[in-house]
């Protein structure tokens, strides 16, 4: 059965598409068989996987409202394989906005997703659920279908403040609503060693969370950051910078953990 992770965090621009989306393209370039899971209205992580969002006939939209499997909605972008990265995206695009309005009143709303995975679960060793920046339905469905969240955060003190909010919604997802929501790991991104505030929070995060913490840092990278506009996770686009290589790391990192991150 596949390992299932949220990669969330209620902070907006902490980088969690583009952990998730290189995340995904790293445990895909060490044999990994990866879905992807855009649970984001924006879509960033759709089109930074190489699927243009305005084009799709089907999307995860379609699968919450139970109009369609993921295995119909899902698809392999051509880019991906090309760059050897090849991983499965179930995307998003502003369509998903309606969902929330739409399931308020509906039975079974936060496990929608869930459900949906229970037929497809097998096919894949990791599945990521991209989840937007807010506490919504659609965050709710992701931490109802995941084992684990992943949580990106910038070492920096509003990061911290933010991080006590969030461990405090798992906990109440696992009490209330999954009991298989067991793990949380902290992923430290766009890391600059050369500020010494980030080092100190980092340390602080390693004192007060222990192996909660991954091991690999990744490096705040510019190719990471203009990988998007080419329709590509980093790890694709440029695989010798330093960022994609440290994705690759912590693919393997995750690998190694699983469940005990």
């Amino acid at each position: 059965m596949a390992y299932i992770f949220c990669i969330a965090n209620q902070k907006g621009g902490v980088g969690k598409t583009t952990a998730t989306v290189n995340l995904a393209a790293g445990l895909a370039k060490i044999g990994q068989r990866v879905l992807l899971i855009d649970l984001d209205p924006q879509g960033n992580a759709t089109m930074g996987s190489g699927v243009d969002k305005r084009a799709m006939t089907l999307s995860v939209y379609d699968v919450l409202l139970e109009s369609a499997t993921i295995a119909e909605a899902a698809v392999i972008p051509k880019r991906l394989q090309e760059a050897g990265v090849g991983y499965t995206v179930l995307g998003a695009n502003r369509d998903l906005a309606g969902a929330e309005v739409e399931l308020v009143g509906e039975p079974r709303r936060e496990r929608r997703l869930k459900q949906a995975l229970a037929p497809v679960e097998a096919d894949y060793d990791f599945i990521l659920i991209d989840c937007p920046p807010s506490l919504s339905i659609l965050t709710l469905n992701g931490l109802c279908a995941a084992q684990g969240v992943i949580v990106p955060m910038q070492c920096e003190y509003f990061a911290l403040e933010g991080l006590a909010d969030l461990t405090n919604t798992i906990r109440q997802v696992h009490a209330n609503l999954n009991r298989d929501l067991r793990r949380i790991g902290l992923l430290r991104v766009m890391f600059d060693a050369r500020i010494t505030l980030q080092q100190q929070v980092s340390e602080q995060l390693k004192a007060h969370y222990g192996s909660k913490v991954f091991d690999t840092i990744i490096p705040r990278n510019v190719r990471l950051a203009e990988a998007p506009s080419y329709g590509l996770p980093g790890v694709a686009f440029d695989p010798a910078a330093k960022g994609s290589q440290a994705f690759v790391e912590f693919a393997g990192e995750l690998l190694r953990r699983g469940l005990s991150a």
